[in-house]
């Protein structure tokens, strides 16, 4: 068996880390699936990453790592986004009984019951839409089947991303009233208040940021970053009792963060960021631009673990292309 040039400085050599990310385990408005198959499906996602990996906490594998301190073998953080209270009543209970650790970053405003979480509150009044054809914005919406619904709620979300956060909250409200939705959307339904929080707060359960009130902060002034960030990690805190170390980024790909967002995070207190795009982290990689992917819970387990690997393999190659590169 060939081994590649510097293995020892591979993941497989305890000098990088992965993080993996899910939001939610069962069926939402968003994110529809059959009941029951979420928790089945990410159940035995984590067996397999606990059989061929090793689970660490995020919070000191990331230290660790910008130490220059090796890591296990093949390590992997895994973390949650949103505050969804299936989080609480399903995953939690599974991490514990499997000994694999998690972060949870939170949305106080959520957590407050003072903000919606919009993309949830528009895939619900599109479910519930009593509106035949309508327009938004120029685009048109189908509301003739369930898959007409779908696509018509897929091709708003673009336009509605790239709004602030007061402007995306008016053109939500517009858009809910253009869909006339029978009967009202509850948060509470979908998503954990601060007493289920604190509930949440275990040994090897950790708690992160996920801004007040789930702006994309890029969109939004600096003053307004740096207000958000700090208030959004004291509250937390203070609420929670817990440090709070780690932020997400709201949708985290290239263009929702900035150098101003990374500068107003590290003001506010914060030793990282998580983005939602890459998968390999270094003692090189950008403490505020740290690489995350994604995972849906019903993914099937051995195209989770594959893709893994092909990902690590695919970014150390792309690694040793630009090093050679570089030295030419």
């Amino acid at each position: 068996m060939r081994t590649a040039r510097g293995d020892g400085d591979s993941w497989a050599g305890g000098r990088e880390l992965v993080i993996l990310g899910w939001h939610n385990v069962e069926s939402t408005w968003r994110y529809p699936a059959r009941a029951g198959r979420g928790l089945g499906s990410i159940t035995r996602q984590w067996r397999m990453l606990r059989r061929v990996t090793n689970v660490v906490p995020l919070d000191a594998a990331l230290v660790a790592l910008q130490e220059g301190r090796r890591l296990p073998a093949r390590a992997v953080a895994l973390t949650f986004d949103d505050g969804y209270r299936d989080n609480l009543a399903l995953a939690a209970p599974v991490l514990r009984r499997l000994g694999l650790p998690a972060t949870f970053f939170l949305v106080p405003g959520f957590l407050d019951r003072q903000v919606d979480p919009w993309w949830e509150r528009v895939a619900f009044a599109f479910a519930k839409a009593t509106a035949t054809r309508r327009e938004f914005e120029g685009i048109a919406l189908n509301l003739d089947s369930p898959w007409s619904r779908t696509a018509s709620l897929k091709e708003v979300e673009p336009a509605l991303k790239a709004r602030d956060d007061a402007a995306r909250e008016r053109a939500v409200a517009e858009l809910v009233e253009v869909l006339a939705p029978a009967g009202r959307f509850r948060c509470e339904h979908l998503f954990m208040d601060w007493d289920e929080a604190r509930s949440l707060i275990r040994p090897g359960l950790s708690i992160g940021s996920h801004t007040m009130r789930h702006a994309i902060l890029a969109r939004e002034t600096e003053a307004y970053q740096v207000a958000d960030l700090r208030e959004s990690r004291a509250r937390l805190q203070e609420t929670l009792d817990v440090p709070v170390t780690s932020l997400a980024y709201p949708n985290g790909q290239d263009g929702d963060y900035d150098s101003t967002t990374m500068a107003a995070a590290a003001a506010a207190g914060y030793s990282s960021a998580m983005t939602t795009s890459g998968l390999i982290n270094r003692s090189t990689t950008e403490p505020f631009a740290i690489r995350r992917r994604m995972v849906g819970p019903t993914d099937n387990v051995v195209r989770v673990v594959m893709g893994l690997v092909a990902g690590v393999q695919r970014e150390r190659g792309e690694r040793t292309r630009v090093t050679a590169q570089d030295r030419s």
